[in-house]
């Protein structure tokens, strides 16, 4: 298939880590064969001018290529506004829901109509999880639970580092969604161990100020770091508020790796208690324990690994591939 990939996240100088897992699958649709030519917007100066300005930058990347290759699909990622561009560039399109772009429905003005006309104007929209595809608004025409997968080759099981821990880590956006206070003052009950903080944000002075003893924080971390980030823990935590999927525990559960992870949003539909603990994000003492007891699990983790294989990159690429094949062929129905 001829694919147009257009996307408000893709990586750039600026943030490399930023939809590297977008630019990943595209990466896998490639070696499934298929020829991707991309419409991007690389993240970098926004504002109330510059943000519309690119996205119509955007916009007119896309109908160039529309127009240049006849794509058989446009791919597409973030309801709005990228779904306007999709919906206005020429050619039939499937979009990806992340979940920001389902949360802003009802708190942004105007989105929720907005997110209405590009579901009901998609042959399809894709949920990176069942819990984001029960909060889609409007009538789609069709709607598939596909998340992002994970490259199990990059993130690969390897044995414990030798050493004293446990060794938590967390890595992400250092915003207030990914409860980054309360996880510290949960380690801060335990009385033992480390905790490294990979990643920066807006909240990263006010957290530094409040770390315990053992914290430590490495700020920015380049994409091809964090396997080894991961192979240097025992526990991987992301308690955040809300997680409509959990791209960074599949990649700890690929690398062997036990998790510690929030009960709200898409972890409860892959984290079993073989591989991991669900905790209520708001219950530091809950936090606490669920970092106790995934502490007590293997490493490197069996049955981590397994759940993580059933969500692989390769296995993604492959029902997304079905899917536009299906769309673009009248086979959906």
């Amino acid at each position: 298939m001829r694919i147009l990939l257009l996307s408000n996240m893709y990586p750039s100088r600026e943030r490399p880590e930023y939809g590297v897992f977008v630019q990943r699958l595209a990466e896998a649709l490639r070696a499934r064969g298929h020829e991707l030519d991309e419409a991007v917007l690389e993240s970098g100066a926004r504002g109330r001018l510059r943000t519309p300005l690119a996205y119509l930058q955007l916009l007119v990347r896309a109908r160039r290529l529309v127009r240049r290759h006849h794509p058989d699909v446009i791919y597409a990622h973030y309801l709005v506004p990228t779904g306007l561009v999709a919906m206005a560039a020429g050619a039939p399109f499937v979009i990806t829901a992340h979940g920001q772009d389902v949360a802003n429905v009802g708190t942004v003005p105007l989105v929720g109509g907005l997110t209405r006309r590009v579901v009901s104007r998609a042959a399809a929209v894709i949920c990176v999880s069942e819990y984001l595809a029960l909060r889609v608004p409007g009538h789609p025409r069709r709607i598939e639970v596909i998340d992002c997968g994970v490259d199990t080759e990059t993130f690969a099981p390897s044995p414990r580092f030798e050493g004293d821990g446990p060794r938590y880590l967390v890595a992400g956006s250092l915003t207030e969604r990914k409860n980054l206070g309360r996880l510290m003052e949960a380690f801060g009950r335990l009385g033992s161990g480390t905790l490294t903080v990979a990643g920066a944000g807006p909240l990263e002075a006010e957290l530094r100020a409040a770390a315990p003893e053992r914290v430590a924080f490495l700020g920015r971390v380049e994409p091809g770091r964090m396997p080894e980030l991961y192979r240097a823990c025992d526990v991987y935590c992301q308690p955040s508020l809300v997680e409509p999927q959990g791209q960074a525990l599949l990649e700890a559960l690929a690398s062997g790796r036990p998790v510690v992870a929030t009960r709200v949003g898409g972890p409860p539909e892959y984290v079993t208690d073989a591989c991991g603990v669900l905790v209520d994000p708001l219950d530091v003492a809950a936090i606490a324990e669920g970092m106790r007891a995934a502490a007590a699990l293997p490493v490197p983790c069996p049955a981590a690994v397994e759940v993580a294989q059933r969500h692989s990159l390769a296995h993604s690429a492959e029902l997304v591939e079905q899917l536009l094949v299906e769309v673009t062929s009248g086979g959906d129905g």
